[in-house]
């Protein structure tokens, strides 16, 4: 039961849930400061080469439900272990990979480990008393977006200054890491074994259909958006989705109870997720871009990948530095008015590019302003669905969540692409996007991040003293047997 952690033995558990979110969302950045050599290290096409990073997206997307799943059935603690497992043998495979294939399987393998997020979020339900629960959600949470911003300036100069082999092998020993300290400072979390079974036709149906989706989003600007394999790959995730569907409203055990998930406050936060997500990642799209384009373009600012990563590292530890004040912000008025909060602070930093877009220090003012809001937003949504779903069912919940910001991401990423594709400059013999591509990028993060204030201000009001860490029965469901 949660709240049965002594004070002290909670600090190290959140201690350890912090490191462990940060690594795990490390392996999203891992590989950027490789983008521009991988073709020539796996003597392979950029096109291919473009693989090691859609795969990770693909195989978390895929296996973050399924692996929420299992928490709830067999235990968080237990399966944040076995996700170590990907993270350390994708981290070793990569290192040794000297072709993309071995590569790609790598990378896939750490996609497999995003589920140990959101299952640390859940089981921190189990492990905390409620007075602590607020704050560490909310540091948990944010810990996607540190790793990400932290983990960048480090790849680029281990990247820059030792072998790119050693990445690789650094995240597979931070992964050992990480599985020791969960295996001696956490302690078992709750597990229903005796009464759970596996919906192996939802994890495959999901799995098809995230597979069918994510591909066509990601890829469809390579392929084209009116080609046949994209146009395919999107109708056949519509059909297998809407299957899917049907199929979880008749099993008595689905992988994903969708009448939870439609329950207002439930469905709301995972729409808000979709649109955070997509506002989360368009920023970090294009000032990546803007510090290292050449001078010589009128707008870039000639910095090297090391540089760039630096200039957007303090973004990280502003995150970090916001989480407990969005917790005391959600304690004292509902994680509701956070996530509103967060949207529009997010929405003030991309607003402000308008005037800042100029130079390195402006572009750091932009970065810090949203990762503020990307903090605020990031510790609240996890708030929402536990305050809003059976403990029984925290962990599937969570997951589920964070596939939402996944896909955000996913389509952020398409989009981004398609309007800097389309206003381009040429300088030198190559196609550039524009500085106009830019500002028009970031006008559309604003509206995302206007349009996620908006759908949050639907949610309900926050339930009579309902907070996360208090149970919400569940509600009683007629099953209509396949």
């Amino acid at each position: 039961m949660g709240g049965s952690a002594p004070a002290a033995r909670s600090g190290g558990i959140v201690s350890v849930m912090a490191v462990a979110g940060i690594v795990a969302s490390l392996m999203q950045t891992l590989v950027v400061p490789l983008i521009g050599e991988l073709p020539n290290l796996l003597r392979t096409s950029a096109s291919n080469a473009s693989w090691v990073i859609t795969v990770t997206l693909l195989a978390g997307a895929v296996t973050t439900p399924v692996t929420g799943r299992l928490g709830d059935l067999y235990g968080k603690r237990r399966m944040m272990l076995v996700c170590s497992v990907p993270l350390i043998a994708g981290g070793a495979v990569c290192a040794m990979a000297g072709s993309l294939i071995p590569m790609i399987v790598g990378r896939g393998l750490q996609g497999m480990g995003m589920g140990m997020i959101p299952l640390g979020i859940s089981a921190l339900r189990d492990l905390l008393p409620p007075e602590r629960l607020g704050p560490s959600i909310a540091l948990m949470s944010s810990s996607m977006g540190i790793g990400g911003a932290l983990g960048l300036p480090l790849a680029a100069a281990v990247a820059e200054y030792a072998s790119w082999r050693m990445l690789f092998w650094g995240s597979a020993v931070l992964s050992v890491l990480v599985a020791v300290l969960i295996w001696l400072l956490v302690p078992a979390t709750p597990a229903r074994t005796s009464s759970g079974r596996i919906d192996v036709a939802g994890v495959l149906g999901l799995g098809i259909g995230l597979t069918c989706l994510l591909l066509g989003v990601s890829k469809g600007a390579d392929w084209g958006w009116a080609s046949g394999t994209t146009l395919g790959l999107l109708a056949a995730a519509l059909v297998v989705l809407l299957l899917w569907g049907w199929w979880e409203l008749r099993v008595s055990e689905p992988l994903v109870d969708l009448r939870v998930t439609a329950r207002r406050q439930v469905l709301l936060t995972n729409l808000a997720s979709i649109v955070v997500g997509f506002s989360m990642y368009a920023q970090a799209l294009i000032v990546m871009q803007i510090l290292q384009l050449p001078a010589a373009t009128g707008y870039g600012l000639g910095q090297s990948m090391l540089a760039a990563g630096l200039w957007m590292a303090p973004s990280g530890l502003v995150m970090m530095a916001v989480s407990p004040l969005g917790a005391r912000l959600s304690a004292a008025r509902g994680p509701k008015v956070t996530l509103i909060a967060g949207s529009l602070v997010m929405a003030l930093g991309y607003g402000s590019s308008t005037v800042l877009l100029g130079s390195t220090w402006g572009l750091l003012v932009v970065t810090c302003v949203c990762s503020m809001g990307v903090g605020l937003a990031y510790g609240a949504m996890p708030a929402l669905i536990m305050g809003a779903v059976p403990r029984s069912e925290t962990a599937a919940a969570n997951s589920f969540n964070t596939l939402m910001r996944s896909i955000g991401t996913t389509v952020c990423a398409a989009v981004v692409g398609v309007v800097l594709s389309q206003m381009t400059i040429r300088l030198g013999g190559h196609v550039l996007p524009s500085e106009g591509g830019f500002r028009a990028g970031m006008l559309v993060g604003c509206a995302a991040a206007l349009i996620a204030a908006a759908v949050t201000m639907a949610l309900p009001a926050r339930a009579a003293g309902r907070t996360a860490g208090q149970d919400v029965p569940a509600e009683p469901v007629t099953v209509t047997k396949p």
